[in-house]
């Protein structure tokens, strides 16, 4: 047998599995995820926005008819994470990362989406490399500038589903309230109320990220890294599981810790006439000073198990 053909051999004596983890541990971008069979989108902000849009509020007749919390949101950026004193900081292994940005003043949020519909309802997984800091506008550290950052889901089954239900996982890292450091996980079971929207009766809205409704994640308790100076970062990992024919979560991961979801729950409603199927990400920071919070991240991979 020449050696080719024993080359031949070993790599048909391979699983589709192995074959599949080898393919993945050889590429740079992502081994550093750990996804699942299938990968729906592989999000590196170096490549551009790669459908990461502002979320606009609805709104009928007029843009005045929006709610306040989506008025104030705008663009997502491509960042090179620059700073006052030495330029540029950089993404994880490239130039850029996506950048979302409030306004500076206290309590103000900027949300970023992707719009996505689900073609099988399996199991899913969120993850990404992120980072967060308050914009450095003072010699100082500023740990506690930046309220919060997180991520959400919004949700819809298919209109063939009778017990189709809008479901909206949510989960946020609180940094800080009113100058105090508190650095724990939470999440959010109930939306705002809905209000109409214009004369038609074909519009209406809700402002799910308000700062009232959150409950703290069962030891979700966490230090996450936040560098000597307000100008330096390092990057984190988050991974987040999610059961889109139950409409459940599975298991929740940041760095090294994994944390228990037996009380979480997601915002549920009834399904809404014309989003079916939806799967939607966001992403969110919030302010807790007159300053601007920045959430930067890396790279997205999302799979799944289908």
């Amino acid at each position: 047998m020449t050696e080719s053909n024993v080359t031949e051999t070993k790599i048909e004596g391979l699983t589709a599995d192995t074959l599949r983890k080898a393919l993945l541990l050889a590429s740079p971008e992502l081994s550093r995820f750990d996804p699942l069979r299938r990968i729906i989108c592989h999000d590196a902000f170096s490549k551009g926005h790669c459908g990461w849009s502002q979320l606009v509020g609805n709104y009928e007749g007029s843009l005045d008819s929006m709610l306040p919390g989506y008025a104030q949101h705008t663009n997502a950026m491509l960042s090179t994470l620059g700073h006052w004193e030495a330029g540029s900081h950089g993404g994880y292994d490239s130039s850029y990362a996506l950048k979302i940005a409030t306004r500076p003043v206290r309590g103000a949020q900027n949300v970023a989406i992707k719009r996505l519909t689900m073609r099988q309802r399996a199991p899913i997984r969120f993850e990404m490399y992120f980072t967060f800091k308050p914009e450095a506008t003072e010699p100082r550290l500023s740990e506690t500038d930046v309220r919060s950052v997180g991520f959400l889901f919004d949700l819809q089954g298919g209109d063939s589903d009778k017990d189709a239900e809008r479901v909206m996982p949510h989960l946020r890292f609180l940094n800080a309230a009113d100058g105090q450091h508190l650095q724990k996980w939470q999440f959010k079971r109930e939306t705002t109320t809905f209000t109409k929207l214009g004369a038609e009766n074909k519009t209406e809205s809700h402002y799910h990220l308000s700062n009232e409704g959150w409950q703290d994640l069962p030891g979700g308790n966490q230090r996450l890294c936040y560098n000597e100076i307000a100008t330096k970062v390092n990057w984190s990992y988050l991974r987040f599981d999610f059961d889109l024919a139950k409409m459940r979560p599975i298991a929740f991961q940041c760095n090294d810790r994994t944390f228990d979801l037996s009380q979480f729950d997601s915002i549920r409603i009834p399904a809404m006439k014309n989003l079916w199927c939806m799967l939607n990400f966001g992403l969110f920071a919030e302010t807790d000073v007159d300053k601007r919070a920045f959430l930067y991240v890396d790279s997205i991979c999302i799979s799944g198990d289908f």
